[in-house]
């Protein structure tokens, strides 16, 4: 394995700090938007549909803008990282990976992810590209910073439509984690199961996967 690519949310980053503070802007209380969201989740729907239950009729494009300008925008900081991605990160790299962040985020949050020194090659993000998963393109383009072979590029992420189909339309292979509400909910689909070629809980498994792939170049 030549190079791992990861998702953001819900695979380098928690993402309550994200549904808080729109349940704050709206206010609503926490709870209701985070059950609003597993509701959507359950139903395979875009996330951002919570908003528009919760708020019917908002313009999610102009309320990010009216929350920046507010000075209530994005804000990431090492509390929003999980436990197991720096050392994770920094093992792969040691190992010689080639580690990648590429996920459906702002620009905002790529250069916030960027400040936070983390131990990857590349970050980048759908908003920096102006294309987002689960687009073949966004895929083609996270194939160019990769460096290397579809088949040599592993991506890893929690969600199904975003992350595992199209990854594995695109030729690479797939690593879905269980972590968040999309990684535990559709786990043992039986869809999931059969796309993905390894099925994790934490990061800290890729480093015994890339070094198994390095070896023999076949999934486990």
């Amino acid at each position: 394995m030549e190079t791992i690519v990861f998702d953001v949310g819900e695979t380098i980053t928690r993402d309550d700090r994200y549904w808080g503070s729109w349940a704050d802007w709206l206010g609503i209380p926490r709870h209701t938007l985070s059950a609003l969201v597993g509701a959507v989740v359950a139903e395979g729907r875009d996330n951002a549909d919570a908003l528009r239950l919760a708020r019917p009729g908002i313009d999610v494009g102009a309320e990010y803008r009216a929350r920046e300008a507010a000075g209530r925008g994005e804000h990431l900081d090492e509390g929003d990282l999980y436990d197991d991605v720096r050392p994770s990160l920094a093992a792969l790299r040691s190992a010689g990976v080639r580690v990648v962040i590429a996920g459906n985020q702002t620009a905002c949050a790529g250069e916030l992810l960027r400040d936070l020194d983390l131990p990857a090659d590349v970050i980048v993000t759908s908003g920096e590209w102006g294309v987002a998963k689960p687009q073949p393109e966004f895929f083609g383009r996270v194939l160019e910073v990769a460096n290397a072979p579809a088949d040599r590029t592993l991506y890893v992420g929690d969600h199904p439509a975003n992350d595992v189909f199209p990854a594995k339309a695109a030729g690479l292979r797939v690593a879905h984690l269980r972590r968040g509400p999309w990684g535990h909910l559709w786990a043992d689909d039986p869809e999931v199961v059969a796309a993905a070629d390894w099925r994790i809980d934490s990061l800290s498994e890729l480093i015994a996967i890339a070094e198994a792939a390095s070896w023999d170049g076949r999934s486990h």
